[in-house]
């Protein structure tokens, strides 16, 4: 079940003209059977292929795509506003190495093929705060079993949040699956980004009002581990 906007502002001049010219060669559809094998999005061979569950502005998918130019990077978004701020991100980069989707990110886990994805981010996703709504929360035990199936060994997966009740969620879901380990030796692990991390608006956000976003990262476990615990 999808919950949130799709729709924000009416995209300016521009933006229109980039969502109709730019989108359809960059967006793809799942397959009507079959799993899909994310590396044939890609009109030249990458890598491997890294996840973005929710990009917002697209700034963080934007910088990783830069830096990571063999990496083939993937993001998932439904709301056209942010996908509109990416495609003038990467038009004005020049970014070649995105593929965009553009409906629930559940739907697109599922469609992947096992072991496909070495790395996936969940950033700043919206917490769903109040209690009757928590079952909306993206991050949870479902996802969690997706994602394990489609991330290969060792893969990593983060996440980051300002809310601490989304927080604490994320870390007890992430310790209570048996295919991931948290990587954390120490309390500068979650409470400071990783220079490999860009940031996001949201942080920004976060940070102007006085919030302490945590990051979390955890690693796909061995198949063999995983079966043992």
């Amino acid at each position: 079940m999808l919950y949130g906007r799709r729709r924000g502002k009416a995209l300016r001049p521009g933006q229109r003209h980039l969502v109709d010219t730019r989108l359809p060669a960059l967006s793809f559809s799942l397959p009507a059977s079959g799993a899909l094998d994310p590396r044939s999005l890609f009109p030249a061979p990458v890598e491997r292929v890294w996840l973005e569950l929710g990009f917002g502005g697209g700034e963080h998918l934007a910088a990783q795509a830069i830096a990571h130019p063999g990496i083939g990077m993937i993001g998932s978004e439904v709301y056209v506003n942010g996908v509109a701020k990416l495609l003038a991100e990467m038009e004005r980069l020049s970014i070649a190495n995105v593929r965009l989707f553009l409906d629930d990110a559940r739907l697109l886990v599922a469609a992947l093929a096992e072991r496909c994805v070495a790395r996936v981010f969940v950033l700043f996703p919206d917490p769903w705060p109040k209690e009757r709504h928590k079952k909306r929360r993206l991050v949870a035990p479902a996802l969690l079993d997706l994602l394990a199936r489609a991330m290969e060994d060792g893969a990593e997966l983060r996440l980051a949040t300002d809310d601490m009740d989304y927080a604490r969620a994320m870390l007890d879901h992430g310790l209570a699956h048996p295919a991931f380990r948290w990587c954390a030796a120490g309390p500068r692990d979650w409470r400071e980004r990783p220079p490999d991390w860009p940031p996001t608006r949201y942080e920004q956000k976060a940070l102007s009002a006085g919030r302490k976003p945590i990051f979390l990262r955890f690693e796909r476990r061995a198949r063999e581990e995983s079966v043992r615990l």
